[in-house]
């Protein structure tokens, strides 16, 4: 693994110096969320978020070989939670933000469980990109859903107890459709299907979290945040997840995905009202 941080430290050179990687979204990101930040800590955390963003691709390479015993010695887990609330019958969303180095939760959590774990992907245009993210994915019994056959398959995967990860931090590509949300204190659009499928299936939903011990080690643990989602609105069950997110996002600011347009779309009073969890 050292061989591929050393490659991780020329791709930080790169991406900061050299082409600067979205270095201008990075930056309004952060100061949207750390208004009172300095213009130092603003670039130190930019630093650290190079670094972390090229480890995790460099670490993933490294994934494609790595045999379960050292990738359960550098990525601890904690699912006890998970595997209770399966045990007793219920289905679990599992709900994600976009934490370095997201590439492990698929090689930890299926030998925690006493079901399966499905993983909602979209496909990538190259096919051998495509195939070989599915293959590093799925190595250690994931099973892959593709995102445009979700909705057909859906009544299969809950037929028994099940687990299921989602993403739901993305920026929705219909905002009229969305659930507006105040995210760090601006409206922003969250995908409605996460919440809308949790309640339909009144699975449990448990949020995430993946912390970086130290360079190449990880933990990931879960925590509920809601155990009958029946009982919830979608705009609640979403509201809930992303005060999970924001807790997570304030705990560990260089272990977040800055890099990605998360506030693109501008809210439109067609749109409805922004909810604030009332």
């Amino acid at each position: 693994m050292s061989f591929f941080h050393a490659l991780s430290e020329i791709a930080v050179l790169v991406l900061a110096r050299v082409i600067r990687y979205r270095r201008d979204v990075i930056e309004q990101n952060i100061r949207t969320v750390f208004p009172n930040m300095t213009t130092q800590e603003v670039n130190q955390l930019i630093i650290q978020f190079y670094r972390n963003f090229a480890d995790t691709f460099t670490e993933s390479i490294k994934l494609l070989s790595l045999s379960k015993a050292a990738i359960d010695k550098r990525c601890t887990i904690d699912f006890t939670l998970v595997s209770q609330l399966m045990q007793e019958g219920k289905s679990v969303q599992l709900m994600a933000a976009h934490q370095f180095n997201w590439e492990y939760v698929n090689q930890v959590i299926p030998a925690q469980l006493p079901g399966p774990y499905y993983f909602v992907y979209r496909t990538i245009q190259s096919p051998i990109f495509n195939q070989l993210f599915l293959f590093l994915r799925s190595r250690q019994g994931g099973k892959p859903v593709a995102a445009e056959a979700f909705a057909t398959v859906r009544d299969q995967i809950f037929a028994q107890p099940a687990a299921i990860i989602l993403g739901a931090d993305q920026n929705p590509s219909h905002p009229d459709r969305a659930i507006w949300i105040e995210f760090f204190g601006k409206a922003t659009p969250f995908h409605p299907g996460p919440a809308k499928g949790a309640i339909a299936k009144n699975t449990a939903m448990v949020m995430l979290n993946l912390t970086r011990k130290k360079r190449g080690y990880y933990h990931l643990e879960a925590s509920l945040i809601a155990r009958d989602c029946a009982a919830f609105t979608p705009a609640q069950l979403t509201w809930l997840y992303k005060k999970e997110t924001e807790r997570l996002i304030l705990a560990n600011p260089a272990n977040y995905l800055w890099s990605h347009r998360r506030w693109r779309h501008q809210w439109q009073p067609s749109y409805g009202p922004v909810y604030k969890g009332e």
